[in-house]
């Protein structure tokens, strides 16, 4: 074989490990990006966690709560009043059984932010959590502390009517705070067909909480 063939052959050879290679590369970082990704039923990732502003609110023992109580675990808020005659009720059951599930992989607390202070006595509260779940913590506070909180949670809420019988019409949606603290999803009920109304099953709740908790740790 004269030295000209040879040559050509090699650059032939480097030419298709060259290809080769790059082939490889692109296989793998298409496999690392299928592993990155998730498949999430009711739940958006924010792009950029969102910190949460400053609060002190009230547990249901009586002790404060601030945001250093969200250090180191994970947390799942939502808003409601006690004397919501639906969607509070069904949320707090739905969490109260998919509770068990969610502490086999994670760390995290429940916890039911009362938009209604006037009427959710710390009394009211510990009957409402001992009913469900005496381990879920139920805060509440002043609404110059609530109403901060609320809109950097993703929620908004409002009284409705008048005297002492008003409503509190509010979100449905459910925040998930990362162990540093920050808001890193929502979590929002959604119809499974038109003209249903919006839900959450516990088991779509239990996947998303699961992925995101993941991936984080990741």
């Amino acid at each position: 074989m004269n030295k000209r063939l040879t040559q050509v052959i090699a650059a032939i050879l480097a030419v298709v490990i060259v290809g080769l290679g790059s082939l490889t590369a692109i296989q793998f970082q298409s496999t690392s990006e299928q592993k990155s990704q998730i498949e999430l039923s009711n739940s958006f990732i924010y792009p950029t966690p969102k910190r949460l502003p400053p609060f002190e609110l009230m547990e249901q023992n009586g002790t404060p709560f601030t945001n250093a109580d969200l250090k180191d675990k994970w947390s799942l808020f939502f808003i409601g009043y006690t004397s919501c005659p639906d969607v509070c009720p069904t949320t707090m059951a739905k969490l109260t059984a998919a509770y068990p599930e969610l502490l086999a992989f994670t760390d995290i607390q429940i916890i039911f932010l009362s938009v209604d202070p006037q009427r959710d006595t710390q009394e009211k509260l510990l009957n409402y959590m001992d009913f469900f779940n005496p381990k879920f913590i139920a805060l509440t506070g002043d609404h110059t502390q609530l109403f901060p909180l609320t809109r950097s949670l993703g929620f908004v809420y409002v009284m409705v009517g008048d005297g002492e019988d008003y409503q509190v019409d509010h979100s449905a949606s459910m925040a998930l705070i990362s162990p540093e603290g920050e808001n890193v999803a929502i979590i929002k009920p959604k119809s499974s067909s038109p003209g249903s109304l919006p839900q959450i099953t516990s088991q779509a709740l239990i996947s998303d909480i699961r992925q995101i908790t993941q991936r984080n740790n990741r």
